[in-house]
């Protein structure tokens, strides 16, 4: 007789599974946003203001000329023989675009590729990170991938072998971590970022924290380090002392780096240095430290979430693991070749003296820019409502103020069985429309409460949604106030 399906017969694995960003806040904010469109007015706002996603295209910003340009044209070779083309798009996108094309079987954007990639697009990202980092980096290190998020499940496919096998995360934790760590059956092994030092780390907390894992029986395979943060926000600054730690640990297995935000800096004082850099310029070489990196094409400054690009970087693997790896992404086939080749526009944009390259500076700047401005506005802003504190915003796309909440707002989540931030988040949106992550969904200090906002929304919108925020909390606070 055959197995009816339900909850109680699925993989539970998949039971275990949360991803706190499209989670039960997002899933309520779609159902509002759909009562809107059937009933408008019957809400007490008139929008969903959608602060809970790093989704730049969302809330308006422009792609980048150049990026778009070739992309076109390989979509549309037939273009590129056409005297009027020439007026249309600039000489460097046409020569590109013939590049690439003569890279790809058959000239055509719809045909497979190799399982790592295009060759020809591997080897301008290894440019590329050599440039950044001033070492070597080998295009046969390089696996494109549909977005960063793809090749971090590689690699807990690769890692994790049963629930005894353990993947470091940092708390708060980007929760593709936690997500992807409960779905491949493994143990996450938190090490707490300290919120009172801009989000820093002690290594001592580091080694705690491993050695608590290992009295438990977990062998710790991985390392993650976010840089910059997320959600947090910071620039780590703590790399230099994890690789003198990860040199005398036998414990790890590798260090995964997150770089996605490496362009979106906004101090003056910190700038994105790659895990990779750090290590090689402190003497170790490839074989030393086996280090995966991951960059997606869905941030920076470029924001084409919808691309579905990306890669990893991996070294220090021997050939017979790497050749496991190869088959776990031969098993995908390849990653989308719109994607791959918007991967290698990234990582080898226009140079001064090409035509596009002034018009490129312009937009790079003015994006970046109006980021830099948005995060500070926002710290400052939450940083003058009572109740709420807020680290500085020096990087990625989002701030994490901490929600100092009386104790009957506590007992009132705890009687509805809500965590106390999704009870505020849920609340904030059946009055507002405003959608925020719940600082639970990424970890946090037991006993504190954090939102996760994106610092996306357009400048001239932020005063009115702070400004709702604002009414809101001061209302919640006064209703729960001991």
């Amino acid at each position: 007789m055959a197995t009816s399906v339900s909850v109680e017969t699925l993989n539970p694995k998949v039971l275990r599974c949360e991803y706190a960003v499209r989670g039960e806040i997002a899933i309520h904010a779609q159902h509002l946003l759909q009562q809107l469109e059937r009933q408008p007015g019957s809400l007490p706002f008139d929008e969903i203001l959608f602060c809970n996603i790093g989704n730049p295209q969302s809330f308006g910003q422009k792609p980048i000329t150049f990026f778009r340009e070739v992309l076109a044209l390989c979509d549309h070779p037939n273009l590129l023989d056409r005297e009027e083309t020439k007026s249309l798009f600039s000489t460097d996108a046409i020569t590109r675009a013939k590049k690439i094309l003569a890279q790809i079987p058959g000239r055509a954007t719809g045909a497979y590729s190799h399982s790592q990639g295009i060759k020809g697009l591997r080897d301008e990202i290894a440019a590329g990170i050599a440039s950044r980092d001033g070492f070597p980096a080998n295009a046969d290190d390089i696996f494109l991938t549909n977005g960063a998020s793809p090749g971090v499940h590689m690699m807990m496919q690769l890692l994790i072998r049963n629930d005894r096998d353990g993947i470091m995360c940092p708390i708060p934790q980007y929760s593709l971590y936690s997500a992807s760590i409960a779905l491949h059956g493994g143990a996450l092994v938190p090490y707490y970022l300290d919120e009172s030092s801009g989000w820093g780390l002690e290594i001592s907390e580091l080694k705690k924290q491993l050695e608590d894992a290992r009295s438990k029986g977990i062998a710790v395979r991985a390392l993650v380090v976010i840089n910059p943060g997320n959600p947090t926000g910071q620039v780590c600054s703590y790399m230099y002392d994890v690789t003198r730690e990860l040199s005398i640990s036998s414990f790890f297995w590798g260090v995964h780096q997150p770089q996605v935000y490496q362009e979106n800096i906004y101090v003056t004082n910190k700038k994105f240095n790659s895990f990779k850099k750090i290590v090689r310029s402190m003497g170790y070489n490839g074989v030393d430290l086996r280090l995966v990196s991951f960059q997606s094409v869905s941030k920076g400054y470029y924001g084409e979430c919808g691309k579905r690009g990306g890669y990893m970087e991996v070294t220090g693997f021997s050939t017979t693991v790497r050749e496991q790896l190869y088959k776990i992404a031969s098993v995908n086939l390849c990653s989308n070749i719109t994607g791959q080749i918007l991967a290698s526009l990234v990582m080898n944009p226009p140079k001064a003296g090409d035509a596009s390259y002034d018009l490129y500076e312009v937009e790079k700047d003015s994006i970046l820019e109006s980021l830099a401005r948005r995060a500070k506005a926002m710290v400052f802003a939450f940083n003058g409502i009572d109740g709420i504190t807020c680290n500085k915003t020096e990087g990625a796309m989002y701030l994490l103020p901490r929600i100092h909440l009386p104790q009957k707002a506590i007992e009132a989540a705890s009687a509805v069985n809500k965590a106390p931030d999704v009870f505020y988040a849920r609340r904030l949106l059946d009055t507002t429309g405003i959608v925020v992550t719940p600082g639970s969904g990424f970890g946090q200090v037991a006993g504190t409460w954090h939102l996760r906002f994106t610092i996306l929304p357009p400048e001239e919108k932020i005063p009115s949604i702070i400004s709702r925020f604002r009414e809101f909390h001061e209302e919640f606070m006064a209703q729960y106030r001991d």
